[in-house]
C-alpha cells in the first residue's frame, strides 16, 4: 500500500515539476518585447562596439595609410552612432539598453558579423588583407541589421540613422574591395554590398 503510495506521490510530483518547467519556458518565451526599433538600438551597439575594436586595431597594425583613414572614420562614425543609438532607445522606451529584453533581428551571428575572432585578427599577417576580409562580412552584417529597420521598424529617428548606417559602410565596402584587388592581386571572399531584398 505504502509503495503504491509512493508510486501515485512520485507521478504527481513529475507532472507538477514538468507543469513548472512548462510555464517558466512559456514566459521566457514571450517575455521579449516584440519592437524592432528596440533590437536595432540594442543590437547595433555592441556590433559597432566590435567594428571600434577592430578599427583600433587597424590603427595600431594597419600599414597602409588608407587602412588607418578607414579606421580613423569608422571610429569617429560608430562612436557618434552608439550615442544616437542610446538616445533612441531612452527616448522610445525611457530605460537605457540592456534593462529591455527584446525579440531578436532575424539574423545569425554567422549573417550579422558578429561571429568574428578577434584574437584572428589580432595575429593576422599580413594584418591589412585579415582587417579587410572581416571588416566587410561585419559590414554586410550592419547593412543587414539596417535592412531590417527600414522595412519593419517605425521610429523616423531610428529609420534615418539606418539609412546613413547603409550608405556609408557600402562605401567603405566598395573602398575595402578595391583596396583588396589592388593590393592582394584577388577580391575578398566576402563579397559585396548586400541586395536590397537581402532580407
Amino acid at each position: 500500500m505504502n509503495i503504491k503510495w509512493l508510486a501515485a506521490a512520485a507521478i504527481a510530483a513529475i507532472v507538477v515539476i514538468a507543469g513548472l518547467v512548462f510555464f517558466v519556458s512559456e514566459k521566457d518565451e514571450t517575455s521579449a518585447i516584440e519592437n524592432v526599433d528596440g533590437a536595432f538600438a540594442t543590437e547595433m551597439i555592441p556590433h559597432h562596439q566590435m567594428a571600434i575594436e577592430m578599427a583600433e586595431m587597424a590603427l595600431e597594425r594597419g600599414r597602409h595609410p588608407e587602412i588607418a583613414r578607414l579606421a580613423r572614420a569608422i571610429v569617429e562614425a560608430q562612436e557618434s552612432e552608439i550615442s544616437k543609438l542610446e538616445g533612441i532607445h531612452e527616448r522610445l522606451f525611457d530605460e537605457p539598453v540592456g534593462s529591455i529584453d527584446f525579440v531578436s533581428l532575424p539574423l545569425s551571428d554567422e549573417d550579422s558579423g558578429m561571429d568574428m575572432d578577434m584574437t584572428m585578427l589580432a595575429d593576422a599577417r599580413p594584418f591589412d588583407r585579415a582587417f579587410i576580409d572581416m571588416m566587410i562580412p561585419h559590414h554586410q552584417g550592419a547593412i543587414e541589421m539596417a535592412q531590417i529597420e527600414l522595412e519593419d521598424g517605425s521610429d523616423p529617428e531610428a529609420k534615418r540613422l539606418a539609412e546613413k548606417i547603409i550608405a556609408e559602410q557600402s562605401d567603405e565596402i566598395a573602398e575595402m574591395i578595391e583596396w583588396r584587388a589592388d593590393w592582394y592581386g584577388a577580391p575578398s571572399p566576402a563579397g559585396g554590398v548586400p541586395p536590397a531584398d537581402a532580407n
